[in-house]
């Protein structure tokens, strides 16, 4: 199962923690990851299966059983999504930087944020 949003409030989810599968150590913190994992589990599954056929808009429609202009369509909005979620990380290194110039965080530990990104 895809967890992409809170159940309660449908509020985007934040990694906190993690564990390994084999020796089941776990670390707390934030995380980030890619802006990929960030989209709905419907548009998810829309990228998996645009890469899994090599990015044919054709192949998609006739996988989907939907038209050509409907999955450009779609296509069309996971880009502004995707492109909104990595204006979102853009500000959040903004926000980061302006905490270093306020002395609320070393830049060390900024760097280390943002080298995670």
């Amino acid at each position: 199962m895809k967890i992409t949003e809170c159940p309660c409030c449908h509020h985007k989810l934040r990694i906190k923690k993690v564990e390994c599968l084999k020796c089941k150590i776990s670390i707390e913190g934030d995380f980030y990851t890619s802006p990929l994992f960030s989209l709905s589990e419907e548009y998810q599954t829309f990228i998996e299966l645009f890469l899994l056929s090599s990015g044919s808009l054709k192949e998609m429609a006739q996988i989907l059983g939907i038209t050509y202009p409907t999955v450009r369509t779609r296509l069309n909005e996971i880009i502004m999504s995707l492109k909104s979620e990595m204006k979102d990380r853009k500000d959040y290194k903004k926000n980061l930087l302006e905490k270093v110039d306020q002395g609320k965080i070393s830049p060390e530990k900024a760097a280390q944020i943002i080298r995670s990104l």
